[in-house]
């Protein structure tokens, strides 16, 4: 006669049950039905800092703060029954509190066990303090994604009215007598608009959008190259400590932005040091791993130069330390920032292919750390320098694209007073139309790079495909990097940012056409 099989202990299968809680990954407590916890294993106790006999026995609340653990009691203790009669285990994201006093974000999974005891409730708890960083990181990722469009956008249509309004200003300033009184008039409203360009500009790097000259450096050659000045910018209550990993990598970065970035970390750190202190710059090669990169999700696994920078200043508390990349936010006084320098430094570090992280406590100074991918094969390409002559007038016949009707008048204007002839269109549409015109001949594009229906770039290429080295000069108050590296590689096209003066448009335009088939340039 067969027997069936063995029937299971109390005691045996209380020892299998512990046994599976040992084995479980996350932290596993027991409760009855009073809130005391009756059982943990090995991975709570590790969690919340205490011994297993510290906790057997105590209420709940001695691990989930009051408030916490009622919800967790009214809610889901009393529907146990209920819960155990259709099997459905409740995920809550709580708060735990640790035997030091320290409190971490938790995630619970419950599920109701009946017992002589009757019912009880297991918990199994995971700490989830990494996933909610990077779900912050994340998050200020997406949102400073957000106000860089924004920014860009607006640095766009700012630029085409400072273009508008610095360039009549200075046509009306050539106008008037050297001794006529309005004449002081118009110097503050140039000053007015040159000192809103330096905003637009930074609010371009900031979104990403301006023109890079990309070579490969030494970026610890950089440091040292600027850290005279910084001495002196810092001052002598503040000591400035450099510090070069032998045999560094080279990176590819535009040399004068990463000094701008430099400087506007140092000046961040000497403001964070009022009664004096030290700022460490270090140059190191490092490797980051997946485990770094799924902490960091804004970088990817591999080989890089950190730039680190390390104050021992006053530090940020959480809320200035989230916001401190957004462009305009400064805890200065007014007047005394404009809230543009970190965020500059940000869109330098993004669009250079790199990542920066921001580490600070309050009253334990603040590091900021740069990783900027190595350069593995340092043969290649630099972009040419740029060469400026002098403005020269012209005869030829410029063909003139530009949306903005402000713009494109004091463009016709400028060019039209230094000898050119111009054909001006307001889109793609109406400048192919003209050049498919029989009186549609012409020595050289002028075209802004952004505009409604047809790109500049777009344009180029379309007019390119009759006229194969037609010289083209984009004009553009900011651009997608790629779109410009890919288009001024080409040795007949230049390129001006806006705002930009008469002279300045004279010049690039005489340069472009005059430039030899040889490399491309920007204007100045």
């Amino acid at each position: 006669m067969l027997k069936g099989p063995k029937r299971e202990t109390r005691h045996e299968s209380e020892a299998r049950y512990r046994g599976l809680l040992e084995a479980a990954p996350d932290g596993m407590v027991v409760v009855n039905g009073a809130g005391d916890i009756v059982l943990l294993n090995l991975q709570a106790e590790r969690q919340f800092g205490y011994q297993r006999d510290e906790l057997v026995g105590q209420p709940v609340t001695r691990i989930i703060p009051e408030g916490f653990a009622e919800r967790l009691i009214a809610d889901d203790l009393r529907s146990a029954a209920d819960a155990l009669a259709q099997q459905i285990g409740t995920g809550l994201e709580l708060i735990g509190r640790r035997n030091d006093g320290t409190e971490f974000p938790i995630e619970i999974m419950l599920s109701p066990l009946g017992s002589a005891e009757g019912i009880l409730v297991t918990a199994a708890i995971r700490d989830i303090s990494v996933r909610r960083a990077v779900e912050a990181q994340l998050l200020q990722a997406q949102k400073l994604e957000s106000v860089g469009q924004l920014a860009a956008g607006l640095a766009h249509d700012f630029n085409n009215l400072l273009t508008a309004i610095h360039g009549y200003g200075e046509l009306l300033g050539q106008a008037l007598p050297d001794d006529d009184p309005r004449r002081a008039d118009l110097d503050e409203i140039l000053r007015a608009a040159d000192r809103a360009a330096e905003m637009t500009r930074q609010l371009v790097v900031f979104s990403r959008r301006q023109v890079l000259l990309p070579r490969v450096l030494d970026p610890a050659e950089v440091v040292e190259g600027i850290a005279p000045m910084l001495r002196r910018l810092m001052g002598e209550h503040i000591a400035l400590v450099t510090h070069k990993e032998p045999d560094l990598s080279k990176v590819k970065a535009d040399s004068s932005q990463l000094e701008q970035v430099i400087l506007n970390l140092a000046v961040n750190a000497r403001d964070a040091m009022p009664e004096g202190g030290e700022l460490m710059i270090e140059t190191a090669n490092v490797e980051l791993d997946a485990i770094f990169a799924w902490a960091h999700p804004e970088v990817s696994p591999g080989r890089y130069v950190r730039l680190s920078f390390t104050d021992t200043g006053v530090g940020m508390d959480a809320e200035t330390e989230g916001r401190a990349f957004e462009p305009f936010f400064t805890t200065k006084e007014p007047g005394n920032g404009t809230g543009l320098g970190l965020a500059t430094v940000y869109g330098i570090v993004k669009q250079s292919g790199g990542s920066i992280y921001l580490y600070t406590e309050p009253g334990r100074g603040t590091t900021f750390k740069i990783y900027l991918p190595r350069v593995e094969d340092e043969t290649i390409a630099v972009t040419e320098e740029v060469t400026v002559r002098p403005t020269t007038p012209g005869s030829e016949t410029i063909l003139l694209v530009e949306d903005n009707a402000a713009v494109r008048g004091f463009c016709r204007r400028v060019l039209e007073e230094q000898g050119y002839t111009v054909l001006e269109a307001e889109c793609g549409t109406d400048a192919l139309a003209i050049a498919a015109s029989p009186s549609g001949s012409f020595d050289l594009l002028v075209t802004d790079v952004v505009m409604p229906g047809m790109q500049g770039h777009q344009l180029a290429a379309r007019l390119w495909a009759d006229r194969p080295g037609m010289p083209v000069l984009y004009i553009s108050g900011f651009t997608e990097n790629s779109v410009m590296s890919q288009a001024i590689s080409r040795r007949e096209v230049g390129f001006l940012p806006k705002p930009f003066t008469a002279e300045a448009l004279g010049r690039s335009v005489r340069d472009a056409i005059d430039r030899p088939r040889g490399a491309a340039q920007l204007g100045s």
